[in-house]
């Protein structure tokens, strides 16, 4: 069952998806659902024998194409809808032991393409006005499945970060005459204190209002709304920041070789409206504070949405600064 209600205290859409609670929880070893079909074995996800990039659809998805109806009746104070959308998985590789981080950067440039092309595809269908493209690595994001992949969901709405995004920068754009992320990436250049890394298209940092201690954005220079809009010139640019962000991670600390994360893609809305005064851009969000603690999201955060920070985003941008690889500029 799954279906959309209503939270009247916040405005937003609360998901319903009971049948996920049977989803697979790390299957064992002899059996990856995500590997390609060996030959005679038994079948996984994939029908094939190897391949190089597949997207599917999930088979445990928040949303459906096809929804049923909801289970309780709307009102005008709780209305409930169909959980109408698209939940697809994108896997990066027939290798379960290679994440994201340790694929060649053609390989992250061809992921980049596909990308693009879900995100038209998914954007162009009516119900759709919101394209989200992710990824959640590591156990203590709760994933499920340890074979590297990426998810993408197609919204029947525009979520409510990215609507609150949408909105501060339209009243920047309104108030100023200037877009917020040329502002944005103008403050952080002059400081210098927190970039991670950079190249001609995309600047990476830890923003100044970063909200986990390792937090990192990748900014577009350009005024790209969406993965779309941009040349291969730009898609390879993307690839190698993003590959240069993901190492510098897992090279962190030494007893930590594999950071776990959030990668959130920002960008503009399906719906058919014009947002040129937004910016694409990437979000990271690692969990550890330290080698062996976790930023977890207590009362303040949970409770009252404020985020507690326990580190200077200067400090934690210039250990990334000085972290293998070295600054990537061009």
């Amino acid at each position: 069952m799954s279906e959309l209600r209503w939270n009247p205290t916040l405005e937003e859409w609360v998901v319903t998806a009971t049948h996920r609670q049977e989803r697979t929880f790390f299957p064992p070893p002899d059996y990856n659902p995500l590997a390609p079909t060996k030959p005679g074995g038994f079948p996984t996800e994939i029908p094939a024998p190897t391949y190089e990039i597949v997207v599917f659809e999930n088979k445990f998805p928040s949303f459906r194409r096809t929804p049923p109806e909801p289970s309780v009746p709307s009102t005008s104070l709780e209305p409930v809808r169909p959980a109408e959308g698209i939940c697809e998985v994108v896997c990066y590789t027939p290798h379960a032991d290679k994440e994201l981080a340790q694929l060649p950067v053609t390989k992250v440039e061809e992921l980049i393409w596909v990308w693009a092309d879900r995100f038209a595809a998914l954007g162009a269908r009516e119900f759709v006005q919101y394209v989200f493209i992710f990824e959640n690595k590591g156990r203590e994001i709760g994933v499920t499945l340890s074979h590297p992949h990426g998810q993408i969901y197609a919204y029947p709405f525009i979520p409510p970060i990215p609507q609150r995004e949408l909105n501060a920068a339209k009243k920047h754009f309104e108030r100023t005459g200037r877009n917020l992320y040329d502002d944005i990436l103008q403050a952080e250049q002059e400081d210098g204190r927190r970039i991670v890394a950079a190249n001609r298209s995309f600047l990476a940092f830890v923003p100044f209002y970063a909200r986990y201690p390792y937090e990192v954005h990748v900014v577009a220079r350009s005024p790209r709304t969406a993965i779309t809009d941009f040349d291969s010139s730009e898609r390879a640019d993307l690839a190698r920041l993003l590959k240069v962000v993901m190492e510098k991670y897992n090279n962190l600390w030494p007893s930590r070789p594999s950071l776990p994360y959030i990668m959130a893609m920002h960008q503009r809305p399906t719906d058919g409206g014009t947002y040129n005064y937004y910016r694409f851009h990437i979000e990271f969000y690692p969990p550890y504070r330290t080698p062996d603690k976790l930023k977890y999201l207590a009362g303040s955060e949970a409770g009252a949405g404020v985020f507690i920070n326990d580190t200077h985003a200067e400090d934690t941008g210039r250990i990334l600064q000085d972290t293998p690889p070295h600054l990537l500029e061009e």
